[in-house]
C-alpha cells in the first residue's frame, strides 16, 4: 500500500478567475496480471480541511483510468491510496486545467512528484 499526495496547491484567482477550474487525475496499472484499488481523496483547504471527492477505484491489468474532479477553490489537495497485488505498479497524475480544459503547468503532477 501507498499513500500519495499532491500537497496542498495554490489556485489564487488571477484577474479575477483561478488558473485550474477542473483536475484530471490519470490512473494507470502497468501490471499484466494482477488489478489494484485506488482511493481517491479531494480536499478543499479554506482554514479547515474539507473532504469534497471521496472515490474508491479497481484499476485492472494494463487499465488506464481518467477521473474529472471539479477545482475551482483557492487552495485544494488529493490523495491517493493504492492497494491490492499491483499497488506498486499504479501510477497517478495530476493534470490542472482553466475553464477551456488548457492544461495549467503549474498544477501538472506526476507520480514521481507525489
Amino acid at each position: 500500500m501507498a499513500v500519495l499526495s499532491s500537497g496542498p496547491i495554490e489556485n489564487n484567482a488571477i484577474s479575477g478567475m483561478r488558473p485550474t477550474q477542473q483536475v484530471t487525475i490519470l490512473i494507470d496499472n502497468s501490471d499484466t496480471v494482477n488489478s489494484a484499488t485506488l482511493i481517491i481523496q479531494g480536499y478543499i483547504l479554506n482554514g479547515t480541511r474539507t473532504l469534497y471527492v471521496l472515490d474508491v477505484l479497481d484499476v485492472f491489468p494494463n487499465q488506464v483510468l481518467t477521473k474529472n474532479y471539479f477545482a475551482n477553490f483557492d487552495r485544494f489537495e488529493f490523495i491517493f491510496t493504492t492497494g491490492g497485488t499491483a499497488a506498486d505498479q499504479t501510477g497517478v497524475s495530476v493534470w490542472g486545467k482553466n475553464a477551456s480544459g488548457q492544461l495549467v503547468t503549474a498544477h501538472l503532477l506526476v507520480t514521481s512528484e507525489l
